[in-house]
């Protein structure tokens, strides 16, 4: 094992929290180590006034990551999955993904206990159309907004009184120690969450074998399981982050089941199916999924979709 290691995080508290653990974790499994974290900025965390569907583009929060690292520049990268395009360079693997925390979405608001709860016209502040979409068929009556910036803004700016309620990942505010701002939790029946929402993945170089091999300790197998169904039906969909598709899957025993979701931003048409099958098949799985999906008429829905929000 390296004597130094450099991960490469976001600058962000959430970001700073999620790879302070990693780095800890390491070096008390490796007393001899020394892990440094290097903070870069990212095309997502300097482009604040526009909806990050607009930006345009795929790994907004972790290109310029992935290039310090093919310069090795850094030894690794620390990700929330979530923000993770399907696609990565050639050069690089996710080899590790940690214990998935709680994948839920988070209603909070310094007013109101519940989505069932706000009056209509309530302002709704979140970023995601995945989001925007359930809570469009949830509660048509509500104005939902976009709201930009890093966790601790987006909470400023609710305290603020811009908005009456937003919604946030439930494993970020826990991750900042900061569970007690939520209100209410959304099941993943009722908002299906996004697609790796909750897990923290390792990105490395694909020849680094010692490294990759130092740190297996912290691969948790059932969390990779259910991320690699997730992730292949969102590759099999050919989208990013920043559209209004869900992935969530759950592993009892050997029985792996993800539920898919492709969504209208305005909530007017939502495809929604779950599927079964072994963990040995995860990915079969997800493509699965995701081509039964496209052919029930998820492809006009993204289309439309990458022609009015996205473009």
């Amino acid at each position: 094992m390296k004597k130094i290691i450099k991960i490469g995080t976001r600058a962000s508290l959430l970001a700073m929290a999620q790879s302070t653990n990693i780095k800890e974790c390491i070096e008390a499994q490796y007393p001899s180590v020394t892990v440094e974290l290097v903070k870069i900025i990212t095309k997502g965390d300097r482009i604040l006034d526009v909806p990050l569907a607009k930006v345009g583009g795929k790994g907004l929060f972790v290109k310029e990551i992935e290039e310090a690292m093919l310069r090795n520049e850094i030894d690794l990268a620390v990700h929330s999955m979530k923000d993770v395009p399907s696609e990565l360079p050639e050069e690089l693997h996710l080899g590790i993904v940690t214990k998935r925390e709680d994948p839920r979405d988070a209603f909070i608001s310094n007013k109101f206990s519940s989505i069932r709860d706000l009056p209509p016209g309530g302002r709704v502040g979140t970023s995601s159309l995945r989001r925007k979409s359930q809570l469009a068929l949830l509660r048509p009556d509500l104005l939902i907004e976009d709201l930009r910036g890093n966790l601790d803004t987006r909470l400023r700016k609710l305290d603020e009184g811009l908005y009456d309620a937003i919604i946030l990942a439930a494993a970020g505010l826990n991750r900042l120690k900061l569970s007690e701002r939520a209100t209410d939790y959304f099941s993943p029946e009722v908002m299906l969450p996004a697609v790796g929402q909750g897990a923290v993945g390792i990105e490395l170089r694909k020849d680094d074998d010692e490294l990759f091999e130092g740190l297996s300790f912290l691969q948790d197998d059932e969390t990779s399981v259910r991320v690699r169904a997730e992730r292949a039906f969102l590759l099999q969909l050919e989208g990013g982050c920043q559209v209004p598709i869900g992935g969530f899957a759950v592993l009892e025993d050997d029985l792996i089941s993800l539920t898919g979701l492709i969504a209208a931003v305005d909530g007017s048409r939502m495809l929604k199916e779950t599927v079964s099958g072994s963990q040995e098949e995860a990915e079969k799985i997800g493509r699965g999924l995701a081509e039964n999906l496209l052919a029930q008429g998820g492809a006009e829905i993204l289309a439309e979709v990458y022609e009015h929000e996205i473009r």
